[in-house]
């Protein structure tokens, strides 16, 4: 027989102030195999054409369909209709500029973020000889590094944090986890000092509470965690090593 499953979907659009943010209810016929992003599309097809929601590769890449579902941040095409109760209420992510309805901006966070951590691969200025090959990597390195690559700015991480919504200028794990893979790049030619001083603050590493919400949260099971605890010790050790010299000088 087939199951009908019920979404509440947070409606709302900032180009409309005059109407209020309202749940509205959506009753759906559900098919094997449906994931809720199937589910939305059926709904804007056949039910309500207004309804704004994200979504490019419907796999797991992009990170644009991500909502919040039952109050979890989550991402639409890789939830399964099966695996949700029969009523569901669906949000988009908070702490998030808001577009419309599930629609939030986390591209803009994003760029804004990635330019503030200068999250790009720094090499010497040289001139570029074509002709080398690049050195080899082990395979311990590349694991470290291209792990953290994995990571597809949905935003999941940034919408469960507790220290995001005290902090609109923290950088969140995604931020930390970008800075982590380019300490661990042994191409990237910044200096340790050069590294910390952008996430040396409460805005930074040490803003984090710990309360895991991020490591829980990753679609991609990033180790977020791990992550922002080692730039943790290396931070204690550049801060020791530069009392050190200090001490030296005196």
């Amino acid at each position: 027989m087939s199951r009908q499953v019920i979404f509440n979907i947070l409606r709302y659009n900032p180009q409309l102030p005059n109407v209020t943010p309202h749940l509205q209810r959506y009753l759906l016929e559900a098919a094997d195999g449906m994931t809720l992003f199937i589910a939305l599309n059926e709904i804007r097809e056949h039910q309500d054409a207004t309804l704004q929601f994200d979504f490019v590769c419907r796999a797991g890449i992009c990170g644009s369909c991500a909502m919040l579902i039952n109050g979890r941040p989550r991402l639409a095409c890789r939830t399964l209709v099966a695996d949700l109760p029969d009523e569901n209420t669906l949000a988009p992510l908070p702490f998030f500029e808001l577009i419309g309805d599930l629609s939030v901006n986390t591209g803009k966070w994003m760029r804004g973020m990635s330019e503030r951590l200068s999250v790009w691969l720094h090499a010497q200025e040289m001139e570029v000889d074509t002709r080398r090959i690049e050195e080899r990597m082990d395979a311990e390195t590349a694991e470290a590094v291209y792990e953290l690559d994995r990571c597809v700015e949905c935003g999941c991480c940034v919408a469960a944090c507790g220290t995001a919504r005290m902090r609109p200028d923290f950088v969140g794990a995604v931020g930390l986890g970008k800075i982590a893979r380019f300490r661990a790049d042994p191409r990237d030619m910044r200096e340790d000092a050069d590294f910390y001083e952008l996430i040396g603050d409460d805005t930074g590493v040490f803003g984090c509470m710990s309360l895991l919400a991020c490591h829980d949260v990753c679609p991609k099971t990033l180790p977020l965690q791990t992550q922002i605890a080692f730039l943790r010790r290396k931070m204690a050790a550049q801060t020791i090593k530069s009392a050190g010299k200090k001490t030296s000088l005196r």
